[in-house]
C-alpha cells in the first residue's frame, strides 16, 4: 500500500472508468478525494489498483455497464466525480489507421455521463482525438454534455507546466453542473523539473540487471549489438552519431531515415521525452539512460509518469514480466497530471461552498 498522504479528505466520491493501473485515481487520492472504484478489462491491473488505492478494482466492459451499477458505487451524500481515460491507441500517432474499434469507448463513456448525470467529469486523452474523424468524434462527446447541463471545459496540458518531467501533452477535460469550472493552472512554467531531478538518485544498474532492494528498478537485457550501439550513443543524439557498421538496415534505406528518435540517450538536464508503453527497450525510442550502458528500467519509467516509488505493480515474488508491467506504466494517466486535475477539481467544490 502506499505510504503517500494527502491534504483533509474532500467531500466527494470518485469513479474512476478505465481505470488501468491506477494513475487517475492514485492523483485523486493523493489529494484527500475519497474513491469509490476502478473499472477496467484488463485484470493484471486488479492487483497495483487495488493494493495502491485501497478500493475495489471492477472487471467490467464499460460499454456494457447500466446507469444504475455506477449509481450504486458513490458514496451517498457526497459530490459524484466520474473521472476517466478511454483507451487512446486509436487516437494515437502511433496509430497509423485509426480504425480501431476501441474509439467508440469514448461514445461510451458519454453515455454513462448522460444517464447517470455525476456532479462532475474528467476526462483525459490524447491530443489527436482533437483531430480525430476531423474533430467529429470529441465534438459529439462535448455537445452530449453540454445538452445534459454541464459546464465544459478543456485544453491541451503540457506536462512540464505542471511538474512532470516527461514532454508528455494530454487533452483534459472538465465538466461540472455544479457551476463555471477551471482547468488547472501551470505550477511549474519556465521551471521544469529535469529527469535528473526525478531518477539521478537511484542506484546504478548494468543491462539485464536488477536493484536487490527493489525488484521493479530492473533494465532489460541487451544483445551484444546494443551494447555497442548505446556506448555510442550521445545524450540528446541519434543514431546518425554512429559508426556505419552500427547503423540498422531499415535506418539505411530511405524510408527509414526520418525516424531519429529510436536508439537514443535522455539528457540529464532536461524532461524526458513521452513513456510510451515501451520505454524499456533501447530501440524503442529516446529511452536510453543519460549515461548508463541500458535502458530505463521499469521504476524509472514509472517514477517519470509521477508514480510513488514504493508503488506495487505486482506481487511479491511473481515473475516481473516488461511488456505487461511497461503497458500499465505506459497507459496511465500520469500521477503528477492527475494530482493536477484533482486539485482544480478541489478549487471547483470549495468556490461553490
Amino acid at each position: 500500500m502506499s505510504k503517500s498522504s494527502g491534504p483533509k479528505r474532500n467531500k466527494a466520491s470518485v469513479v474512476d472508468l478505465f481505470c488501468g493501473a491506477g494513475g487517475l485515481s492514485h492523483g485523486f487520492k493523493l489529494e484527500g478525494f475519497q474513491l469509490a472504484a476502478g473499472i477496467d478489462m484488463d485484470e493484471v491491473c486488479r492487483f497495483p489498483y487495488e493494493t495502491n488505492n485501497g478500493v475495489p478494482f471492477i472487471r467490467k466492459d464499460v460499454s456494457t455497464l447500466k446507469a444504475d451499477y455506477i449509481e450504486r458505487l458513490f458514496t451517498p451524500g457526497l459530490v459524484r466525480i466520474l473521472v476517466g481515460c478511454a483507451p487512446c491507441q486509436p487516437f494515437s500517432v502511433y496509430n497509423q489507421k485509426n480504425d480501431d474499434p476501441k474509439w467508440r469507448l469514448l461514445h461510451s463513456f458519454g453515455r454513462i455521463i448522460d444517464r447517470v448525470r455525476p456532479d462532475i467529469v474528467s476526462m483525459e486523452n490524447v491530443p489527436r482525438l482533437l483531430k480525430f474523424k476531423g474533430g467529429r468524434t470529441f465534438k459529439s462527446f462535448t455537445n452530449k454534455l453540454s445538452k445534459a447541463g454541464y459546464d465544459v471545459t478543456w485544453g491541451v496540458l503540457y506536462g512540464p507546466d505542471f511538474g512532470m518531467a516527461q514532454t508528455r501533452s494530454r487533452l483534459v477535460l472538465l465538466a461540472s453542473r455544479l457551476g463555471e469550472i477551471a482547468l488547472p493552472e501551470p505550477t511549474h512554467k519556465g521551471a521544469y523539473l529535469t529527469v535528473q531531478d526525478k531518477i539521478g538518485n537511484l542506484p546504478p544498474l548494468r543491462h539485464g540487471e536488477s536493484d536487490p532492494s527493489d525488484p521493479f528498478h530492473c533494465s532489460s537485457r541487451l544483445s551484444e549489438t546494443n551494447v555497442l550501439r548505446i556506448t555510442a550513443a550521445k545524450p540528446g543524439g541519434t543514431w546518425r552519431d554512429w559508426d556505419p557498421e552500427l547503423v540498422t538496415a531499415c535506418h539505411k534505406e530511405e524510408s527509414g531515415r526520418g525516424y531519429s528518435s529510436v536508439y537514443g540517450r535522455m539528457k540529464w538536464t532536461e524532461p524526458s521525452p513521452t513513456i510510451t508503453t515501451q520505454f524499456y527497450g533501447f530501440g524503442n525510442g529516446r529511452f536510453g539512460h543519460p549515461e548508463q550502458d541500458r535502458a530505463l528500467s521499469l521504476r524509472e519509467g514509472a517514477i517519470l509518469q509521477g508514480f510513488p516509488r514504493e508503488y506495487e505493480f505486482v506481487r511479491a515474488g511473481e515473475r516481473i514480466h516488461y511488456k505487461t508491467v511497461g503497458r500499465m506504466i505506459g497507459n496511465a494517466v500520469p500521477v503528477t497530471l492527475a494530482r493536477a486535475i484533482a486539485k482544480a477539481v478541489q478549487s471547483h467544490i470549495r468556490s461553490i461552498g
